[in-house]
């Protein structure tokens, strides 16, 4: 019998990619097999981010040509999820014709329910009903029968925080969190699968556990820190108004806990900080990085900032340059101010032009690429303690030795020269890496031979701390 096949496109954040992961899982159970090419599709879905007004063009755009498609393959299945389906649901049906399933941020798990009925002749159909329960099932590892080295588990959904420029708790509701033993069932059943690293996900993971009165989430850390056979933790994201002295305190007493943390801060002036609705000022935000030093020097910090949020002056985006050099910052994420539908900032009246808007961002891209770049120089000549996750992304040539990529703990890509024959083995696997050169986003270098390092699981003890000098 032959299977029918999807088509995935996922915009966004991470929790996105997880929402597609548990979409294929449950269509290789009624089914499906999968395709890199939405021309042989049988079923396309576009998983959607409503963050900025550029992800939200590129729904349309591809939509667009999906429907044009579909004019000539008239059985195909056409699927929207995610946060422009919950916004805009009545309004996407209306403008591209043969769209068949509108799902909202809370019904994903009903996809399979919804292409049974369409297969049946009913459509469109929409469903973006937002309920206060969480979904508590633990997914299957993946589609394929293995998971992936570094993979996300979901914690908890939504957002309370209202921050004046972001549609979170317009398109995913308000917060609510899984319940722990749940969560570390899923995070076991990744680890029984070949999972090393987790990424803990969550609007505001700091704030874990509070309204249901579950375990704090440094607790949480430190359930699934005891997984045997795990070799990292990582979490996102941090608000910084909610990040406590006992989470910072378990970066020194969880090993396994990656040295790193991404805490958004926005703005480095306390007025635009105020407007944004963000409940912390500067001080508090260099208190917090402080204390997170104090504990791991070496800590790898990244941070979100918006650029020509609306009344940011030249002197408020002098704070913001400002504060990005007196951190330096490893990394960081920063984006052109947009208005969003329902978010209150779009009903500020002084927005900065659209001209100045782009100078800032590339300034401020600019400044912290000279930060990272003289950081990564200082790591010439270290060893670093890489988790393998694959050939990396570099062509081979004829006669070269294999190139390795991975994640130091600090959340750099490292690539680096391997063993002949050696490149499968190390997969999943903590290896020290001799890094020899800085790239502009990552880290090169070479590593001993492959045959001192044992079975991943043997080495999880290595995870935590780095080893740079």
């Amino acid at each position: 019998m032959k299977h029918k096949k999807a088509y995935i496109n996922t915009l966004g954040c991470q929790m996105n990619v997880y929402d597609t992961g548990r979409m294929e899982n449950m269509l290789a159970a009624s089914g499906y097999d999968f395709t890199d090419s939405f021309w042989k599709a049988d079923l396309v879905i576009i998983n959607t981010c409503a963050i900025r007004e550029k992800a939200v063009q590129k729904v349309y755009s591809f939509l667009g040509r999906i429907c044009g498609i579909k004019r000539r393959k008239p059985h195909m299945v056409i699927a929207v999820a995610g946060c422009v389906a919950q916004q805009q649901s009545k309004w996407l049906t209306e403008r591209f014709e043969g769209l068949d399933l509108v799902l909202g941020t809370h019904a994903v798990t009903r996809l399979p329910h919804y292409l049974e009925r369409i297969g049946q002749g009913e459509g469109p159909i929409i469903d973006v009903e937002m309920t206060a329960e969480i979904d508590e099932a633990v997914p299957e590892p993946a589609h394929s029968q293995s998971a992936d080295i570094s993979t996300f588990v979901t914690i908890m959904r939504g957002c309370d925080n209202f921050c004046a420029y972001c549609v979170v708790p317009f398109v995913r509701g308000r917060e609510t969190s899984r319940r722990p033993e749940t969560i570390e069932s899923e995070v076991r059943s990744l680890v029984a699968a070949g999972a090393r690293e987790i990424t803990l996900l969550g609007q505001n993971v700091n704030s874990y556990g509070k309204k249901e009165g579950l375990c704090a989430f440094p607790e949480l850390l430190r359930r699934i820190h005891d997984i045997e056979g795990l070799a990292r933790i990582r979490f996102v994201t941090s608000h910084p108004k909610d990040l406590s002295d006992s989470l910072i305190n378990a970066f020194d007493t969880l090993p396994k806990l990656a040295n790193h943390i991404h805490l958004p801060v926005q703005s480095g002036s306390d007025r635009v900080l105020d407007r944004m609705n963000r409940k912390y000022t500067r001080e508090t935000y260099m208190d917090r990085v402080e204390k997170l030093r104090a504990v791991r020097p070496d800590i790898a910090i990244s941070t979100d900032f918006i650029a020509g949020f609306p009344g940011e002056t030249e002197t408020d985006f002098a704070d913001t340059i400002d504060l990005i050099r007196r951190v330096r910052f490893d990394t960081l994420f920063a984006f052109e101010y947009s208005d969003r539908p329902e978010a209150p900032a779009r009903r500020f009246a002084d927005k900065v032009d659209p001209l100045e808007k782009k100078r800032r961002l590339r300034e401020i891209l600019d400044t912290q690429a000279e930060i990272t770049a003289q950081i990564y120089h200082g790591l010439v000549g270290t060893t670093q303690t890489v988790l393998v996750e694959g050939l990396s992304k570099k062509p081979r040539g004829q006669g070269d030795s294999p190139e390795i990529s991975g994640r130091s703990s600090e959340n750099r890509i490292v690539n680096f020269i391997c063993p002949e024959d050696e490149e499968s083995r190390l997969q999943g696997r903590l290896v020290d890496v001799s890094i020899e050169r800085a790239c502009a986003n990552s880290l090169w270098g070479r590593m001993p031979d492959a045959r001192n390092y044992g079975p991943a699981a043997s080495i999880q003890a290595k995870g935590g701390k780095t080893n740079a000098a």
